[in-house]
């Protein structure tokens, strides 16, 4: 059987010429899809992923349309809108969650009632964890907009930007450089802790010692003494400073001339050369500042850090020990074609999150117009190329992406590490990603 795969996004926008996809299983080929093209042309779907469930119907899409987080719901609602408005999407159902739990899962309980065959949505953890128990039982699949892998199942994946994938891409080439002993200072939030346990997940899996994280919370109290710890500042440096004061104790010429001496000995490196930080604006200007203090930046360490880094990644060029600092995100050029067309479409720039929803809307647009809502269709291990790159959902419910590495440079962010195009054959067992503990 021959299969005939869509490969630019550009073609995933254009509304004109469709070409046939015919996937295994699939008994007649059906036009490939305007929306989101699928990645890879040589490996073929799962063959034993039984689908139970629902594989066709309306598309329900559950958003916060009320309440404070409705300005979000609705710019998601708009890109999902342009995903379905290429041709033969199948109707899409959208229902408000209000933004919280009991709201998705009444939400979700209607969309099933009324025949909805897939769940795109919702926003975040808590009202996914509330969608899943009632698409479980009715054997229909969600693909939600949050970025916590906590919430992963068979049947249920988060499709944001996780903090597993960020470290796991980042670590990676900080390992492939060299920087096999890795640290952490960590915000004491869910996100600190998901990227706490990606790293020890990611350490484990390349075979690096086990990394020493330390948590910090909303004070410069904690963050002081959590970069301090976690160098080993105290151990690295109490020896040469006992003898610096021992020498001054003395309280003569000689004293006095070996102070000056020791003063000038430079303090051990720290017991890792790379650091991955999680802290982003005031927070990690006060790192750049605290590192060099207690002898532990660049070129000693390499500093490693999130996606949320690419906003920062201007103020962080302006200081010597940020410089230099690698980051994980998806490449913004290529979700340009989506930017301009939602652009065009509705006046206004789109925020991140809207490429999230976007990717989502024309997952189901392609299962829809092909073999509908099947986990052979979902889980294709070839996997998707979408507005921010490829990606592939698989069978347990995590999703891998295809992120760039970037680097803080003075003339602005510089790709180090380009995205890749296709992702690796899917493996048996993926990284454990633990919950982030209290």
């Amino acid at each position: 059987m021959s299969r005939h795969l869509l490969t630019p996004l550009r073609l995933a926008l254009a509304t004109a010429a469709a070409t046939s996809l015919l996937l295994s299983g699939c008994t007649e080929p059906a036009p490939g899809l305007p929306g989101l093209p699928m990645s890879g042309a040589t490996a073929e779907p799962p063959s034993a992923i039984p689908d139970t469930g629902r594989t066709s119907g309306p598309v329900a899409l559950l958003v916060p349309l009320s309440g404070p987080l409705a300005p979000i719901g609705q710019s998601i609602k708009q890109a999902v809108q342009l995903a379905f408005s290429a041709p033969g999407a199948p109707p899409l159902d959208i229902r408000d969650t209000g933004g919280t739990p009991q709201g998705a899962a009444a939400a979700a309980s209607a969309a099933i009632a009324a025949g909805d065959g897939l769940i795109l949505g919702p926003l975040t953890k808590s009202d996914t964890q509330a969608v899943a128990s009632v698409a479980h039982a009715a054997n229909v699949n969600v693909i939600a907009f949050t970025n916590d892998e906590t919430v992963a199942a068979p049947g249920v994946w988060p499709l944001g930007i996780t903090p597993g994938q960020q470290v796991s891409r980042v670590v990676s080439y900080a390992a492939d450089h060299g920087r096999t002993r890795t640290a952490a200072i960590l915000p004491d939030n869910a996100f600190g802790r998901l990227m706490g346990a990606s790293l020890e997940a990611k350490a484990q899996n390349l075979g690096e010692p086990s990394p020493n994280i330390g948590y910090f919370d909303n004070s410069f109290q904690s963050l002081t003494h959590t970069v301090r710890s976690i160098t080993a500042f105290d151990s690295r440096g109490a020896s040469i400073e006992a003898q610096i004061r021992a020498a001054r104790d003395q309280d003569d010429q000689a004293g006095r001339i070996r102070a000056a001496k020791l003063e000038r000995e430079p303090i051990p490196p720290p017991p890792f050369d790379a650091l991955l930080v999680g802290a982003t604006g005031e927070q990690l200007a006060e790192v750049g500042t605290l590192l060099p203090y207690y002898e532990a930046g660049p070129p000693q360490i390499q500093l490693l850090g999130p996606s949320l880094w690419a906003h920062d990644a201007t103020a962080m060029a302006t200081h010597d020990s940020l410089r230099g600092a690698v980051y994980a995100a998806p490449d913004p050029s290529l979700g340009l074609a989506f930017d301009q067309k939602f652009q065009s479409t509705y006046g206004s720039a789109p925020p991140g999150i809207d490429k999230i929803g976007f990717d989502a809307g024309a997952i189901a647009v392609l299962a829809a117009r092909e073999c509908g809502y099947t986990m052979q269709v979902l889980t294709n291990p070839s996997g998707f190329t979408g507005a921010d790159g490829v990606f592939r959902l698989d069978p347990d419910g995590h999703v891998q992406r295809g992120l760039a590495v970037f680097k803080v440079e003075p003339g602005g962010p510089q790709i180090v590490s380009p995205a890749p195009a296709t992702l690796p054959p899917p493996t048996n067992q993926e990284e454990p990603v633990a919950p982030p503990t209290s």
